[in-house]
């Protein structure tokens, strides 16, 4: 694996992980049934692909994603920020659209910048953008 390979999956490693961490958030403020275990399952495939970068960087003994506190206060920070007047659920389900955009622009950026990648790599890359994009157009009928 080349070190394209590594940033493509770490990309991946990261976007989801903040979308987990953004589901989680947003999930301790639902009331909505439904939007509440759409996102369960939202939360699901975000950890099996996570699941799948990291054992790939973890077979070839690489070191992944890791995690700032900084980054997980600013998450946690904006969603509580954006929900202080309006806590609907569409504002929620707008919250997580607008997270899975940054997602796909990310690992956009990502592979932009590192085209010497190999085919499982991109397969992942894939497969979370794909999610990514479904996800969005779930969650937009709770708009």
């Amino acid at each position: 694996m080349n070190s394209d390979d590594r940033e493509i999956l770490k990309a991946v490693q990261k976007n989801a992980d903040m979308a987990i961490k953004a589901i989680g958030i947003v999930s301790e403020k639902t009331r909505n049934t439904e939007f509440s275990q759409e996102l369960a399952k939202e939360k699901l495939m975000y950890s099996v692909i996570q699941n799948k970068a990291t054992d790939r960087l973890n077979n070839e003994e690489l070191g992944g994603y890791n995690p700032s506190a900084a980054e997980d206060m600013l998450l946690a920070g904006g969603i509580h920020m954006s929900t202080l007047t309006n806590c609907s659920t569409g504002k929620l389900a707008e919250l997580v659209i607008q997270h899975s955009n940054r997602g796909l622009t990310g690992m956009w950026k990502s592979i932009n910048h590192h085209q010497n990648y190999g085919n499982t790599s991109m397969e992942i890359a894939k497969e979370f953008m794909t999610f990514e994009e479904k996800t969005i157009a779930r969650l937009k009928k709770f708009l």
